[in-house]
């Protein structure tokens, strides 16, 4: 009877001492996992399944990232997976999701005070691929740290805790590990992209578990951090007819040699603050569209309707700093909704969000959080993965002033790599869809005829068909 009643009593206390044995970073180190059977404000059962979660990448400070997993609408278990990150500062990978290559989008309609609604999107790159869209760096989206030096990141940090994070989901989900593996982002992520797959490509060579099959990777408008990414906007402006033959000529002859974000010559500064306000006149992210209001977290009460955003947000909603409100005719009024869908509390326990844990979404930061640029270039990265074989796609919007197509195709072609399909068009439906050139090293270029930054924004169905046959390794 003694014996029993020990037995018992060391089951009863079995969990006491596992916790005394582990500490609570290695508690905290699990993943949570939440299977998302529907959306509010989506009719009808999702195209695929979703899956949402946290993965911790720093236990001292208790930092995760949260990611959406989104299953082929094709074959989920042979079709390849794709790592999804986007740029901006800290911007929510919700937006990559429901305003480029994800399954959803949201219903342009004025918001009304109720939910936003959803609809599907014929054009998902999900519908070839599996896509593991991710909230990072550590601070983005619903991404979050417990204590607060956990967001002191940058992209160096920010990139080897991706890889952490992919060593840790794919432990989970063991299953996906034989299908072809690629990296994928846009805008600033194009500097974090290709550092994150020689990262895994070096794991891969110390044998390090588990082990990913990595195929290579695609960035889409993508910063460099090198100067051409801001000195290409003056060619690609004045071949637009943005800026005049003589300004041209004034910054080409008296910026040589300038940072061109500092200028110290007297007569460069000048040109360059003429060329910046013209540049101004339009919108940067596609010079054909009008100019709106950026839809940022900082509150601007004189744009919003203040009645509907109080009783809403009494009700259900957690917005305390609502973004600027554009007009309904402008692009940024997607941004605008997203607010309302992402802080509703039906949205949040639908996808898992813990309470307390991100307390208002924010679809991008406002330079609120500590972060270190210290990737200077990541054409380096490029150049070291393609040499080993991995495959790279490389495309650009053709009206994106923010990362120009020109400053782009230059330091393509600076990687001096043989050209083994020579620049052409490449078609949709018997028409031009924008112009590519291939290289040795399995090194692609392309252009988004009528793209902007980012490209599948603008032009969904060409950059549908474009990400279609390079996934599919035929030509474009």
């Amino acid at each position: 009877m003694a014996m029993r009643l020990a037995v018992l009593l060391l089951l009863l206390l079995l969990p006491l001492v596992l916790c005394f044995f582990f500490s609570d970073a290695d508690v905290a180190a699990s993943i949570t996992r939440t299977n998302v059977a529907s959306l509010p404000g989506f009719g009808g059962a999702l195209p695929s399944r979703l899956e949402t979660g946290y993965v911790t990448v720093d236990e001292e400070n208790g930092a995760e990232l949260f990611y959406y997993f989104i299953e082929s609408e094709g074959d989920p278990g042979s079709d390849p997976v794709i790592l999804w990150i986007t740029g901006g500062d800290r911007c929510s990978v919700l937006s990559a999701l429901f305003f480029e290559i994800g399954p959803l989008k949201l219903v342009i309609e004025p918001y009304n005070g109720n939910l936003p609604r959803l609809r599907y999107h014929p054009y998902s790159w999900t519908k070839l691929a599996n896509i593991l869209f991710v909230d990072s760096a550590v601070g983005a989206g619903f991404s979050f740290s417990r204590d607060p030096r956990g967001y002191d990141v940058g992209d160096v940090s920010a990139s080897l805790q991706l890889v952490k994070f992919l060593s840790e989901w794919f432990k989970e989900h063991p299953d996906h590990l034989s299908n072809p593996f690629y990296v994928g982002g846009d805008s600033y992520a194009g500097k974090i992209v290709p550092f994150v797959a020689q990262k895994i490509s070096e794991d891969i060579e110390a044998g390090i578990r588990p082990t990913l099959n990595l195929k290579g990777y695609l960035v889409g408008n993508p910063s460099t951090g090198e100067s051409i990414d801001g000195e290409s906007k003056v060619p690609f402006t004045h071949g637009y007819g943005i800026i005049s033959d003589q300004l041209y000529e004034t910054i080409m002859e008296h910026c040589k040699g300038e940072d061109y974000d500092n200028p110290t010559n007297v007569i460069c500064a000048q040109a360059l603050s003429r060329f910046n306000s013209l540049l101004e006149e339009g919108s940067k992210a596609h010079i054909l569209y009008r100019k709106c209001v950026y839809a940022s977290p900082r509150p601007n009460h004189d744009n919003v309707d203040r009645r509907i955003l109080k009783e809403e947000r009494e009700v259900n909603q957690v917005i305390h700093h609502p973004p600027p409100q554009p007009s309904i005719k402008c692009k940024d009024y997607a941004n605008y909704l997203s607010y309302f869908w992402a802080n509703n509390n039906a949205t949040r326990e639908a996808l898992g969000i813990r309470k307390g844990t991100v307390n208002e979404w924010v679809r991008c930061h406002d330079q609120d959080l500590p972060y270190t640029r210290d990737i200077n270039s990541s054409i380096k990265y490029h150049r070291n993965v393609t040499l080993k074989g991995y495959r790279a796609l490389v495309y650009s919007g053709d009206h994106d002033a923010v990362v120009p197509f020109i400053g782009t195709q230059a330091w393509v072609r600076s990687l001096n790599y043989p050209i083994v399909d020579d620049w052409r068009a490449w078609h949709l439906d018997g028409q031009s869809a924008g112009f590519t050139i291939a290289y040795g090293n399995n090194l692609t270029f392309a252009t988004i005829k009528g793209g902007g930054h980012t490209a599948p924004e603008y032009e969904p169905e060409r950059c549908f068909a474009m990400f279609s046959r390079w996934i599919s390794d035929k030509p474009l």
